[in-house]
């Protein structure tokens, strides 16, 4: 993904968290897409999470699990697994405003009933769900971030995954999938001093080995890291 660096770089006195990720917008939205925009994304938000806590079982009362996405691009993926799995709310993170487009077209063209979006940073979502709150928290292919000044840009920090940690309800598990090597060995680092996070396949021979229910989208396809997609599988401690 391009990752253009944010406006906030260019301030150095504003305080705000450094974002993990690049442009908010970049072509214009197709007409139909922006009037899902303005019709669907309503219906289908996540409160605030700026406003107080956020609690997932009132967005679908009587989901059988409970999904986080952070990063869904153009919501193929999400949408797949939705697809798949419609007694599952599916949460989807995503601040690219035309990645939110996308996802839109593809909840509409499917009928998902069981998606809700927060079109902006996921740790903010993140901070404001309750402990042990979710099933599966799935990261696929964030911003790599690679110059090291940079790195402190990445998603995944020693904070972020405690947070994952704490939002996950014991035996549920967090998948990452990246195609840049740096990044694979620099979140497992930070997944493996996480508290209450136990590996799923600890060899190195399983980092390219998909799980059975993995969706391949067209971002993937295009093979822009260097490297195979590497899959680390973590699982919370019951």
């Amino acid at each position: 993904m391009k990752t253009d660096l944010p406006p906030e770089d260019d301030n150095p006195h504003l305080e705000r968290p450094l974002r993990s990720f690049g442009r908010i917008k970049a072509r214009p939205i197709k007409p139909r897409q922006a009037a899902l925009m303005e019709t669907l994304l309503p219906r289908i938000a996540v409160p605030d999470p700026k406003a107080g806590p956020v609690n997932p079982q009132t967005l679908m009362p009587n989901a059988a699990e409970v999904w986080l996405e952070i990063g869904f691009g153009g919501g193929e993926h999400m949408a797949a697994q939705a697809a798949r799995r419609p007694d599952v709310l599916v949460i989807g993170c995503e601040p690219f405003l035309n990645g939110v487009a996308s996802a839109l077209r593809h909840v509409e063209e499917g009928g998902l009933e069981n998606v809700r979006i927060h079109a902006d940073d996921a740790r903010d979502l993140v901070e404001a769900l309750p402990d042990a709150s979710v099933d599966r928290v799935l990261i696929l292919f964030p911003d790599p971030w690679h110059k090291a000044r940079h790195n402190k840009r990445r998603l995944l920090q020693d904070e972020t995954a405690q947070a994952f940690a704490r939002i996950l309800k014991p035996g549920g598990t967090l998948r990452f999938v990246t195609d840049w090597r740096d990044y694979a060995e620099w979140t497992l680092e930070r997944l493996e001093r996480a508290p209450g996070l136990k590996r799923i396949g600890a060899a190195e021979a399983d980092w390219h080995v998909a799980p059975s229910d993995h969706v391949i989208t067209r971002y993937e396809e295009k093979r822009l890291g260097d490297t195979a997609p590497i899959f680390l599988e973590y699982q919370k401690a019951a």
